[in-house]
């Protein structure tokens, strides 16, 4: 039996044995819907723009430099042709029998809800949404896309943000509230598809108080707290278990 049958196994034990599953994930579990990371090899900050994804990004860039930014943004931020693979699906399943409580991603695809997830925190927003400024009329990303190119504009004449948290923009505090609750009260959190780097994110994992499982391609600062690391693709690793 191989390392990674072992493991794969392992998982599913778990699994079996807890009740109370929640789902802590990040840009790994899209890359292989053909999204890009932003910090792998060929991830989005390895390629070279007039500026920087971290100052297009944010939100002083956003508001003294909006053409640039939706340039960038409709570019590099929407992928329209997505779908879920079998991370997001395996997690739907999960959820469908009653095991999976939560989701809590740093995504903002919302490839989980298409797979079907209902209980769904975005930590960092999520490019279907989009709010004018001026009058906070809702919109949705196939209106935005209408504008591609350029600066999108409501009806009212007020810019159309996209609801995503940029850089220097402080995450929601009521999606903090319950992705915290429902990290700490699960019996087994899966960690997956993120190197855990991105802060405060990355922290919402220290406030569990059950089981850990971390899968992800490489090693993470939390690898030592898992009872779980496996070291593979995680929709390989879904594959297998759903």
């Amino acid at each position: 039996m191989s390392q990674f049958t072992k493991e794969v196994e392992l998982l599913k034990n778990l699994i079996d044995n807890s009740k109370n599953i929640v789902f802590f994930g990040g840009a790994g579990v899209s890359t292989e819907s053909n999204i890009p990371d932003f910090r792998s090899v060929d991830g989005l900050y390895n390629q070279k723009y007039r500026y920087s994804p971290e100052i297009i990004l944010s939100h002083t860039f956003f508001v003294n430099n909006p053409q640039e930014f939706f340039r960038f943004y409709f570019d590099k931020m929407i992928y329209t042709d997505a779908k879920p693979n079998a991370a997001h699906i395996g997690l739907y399943k999960l959820e469908k029998e009653g095991k999976l409580k939560a989701i809590v991603t740093q995504n903002i695809d919302g490839l989980h809800q298409m797979a079907g997830s209902k209980r769904v925190h975005e930590l960092h927003g999520s490019v279907l949404r989009n709010y004018c400024e001026r009058c906070g009329k809702f919109h949705s990303l196939n209106d935005l896309l209408q504008f591609a190119p350029n600066v999108p504009i409501c009806s009212c004449g007020g810019i159309i943000k996209p609801d995503v948290v940029l850089y220097e923009e402080e995450l929601n505090g009521k999606t903090i509230k319950d992705s915290l609750a429902a990290i700490s009260e699960c019996d087994l959190l899966i960690i997956g598809g993120t190197s855990l780097n991105v802060y405060p994110a990355a922290s919402f994992v220290s406030y569990a108080n059950g089981k850990t499982v971390i899968i992800n391609k490489s090693t993470t600062a939390y690898d030592s707290r898992a009872e779980l690391v496996v070291n593979q693709p995680i929709g390989e690793v879904f594959s297998k278990i759903c």
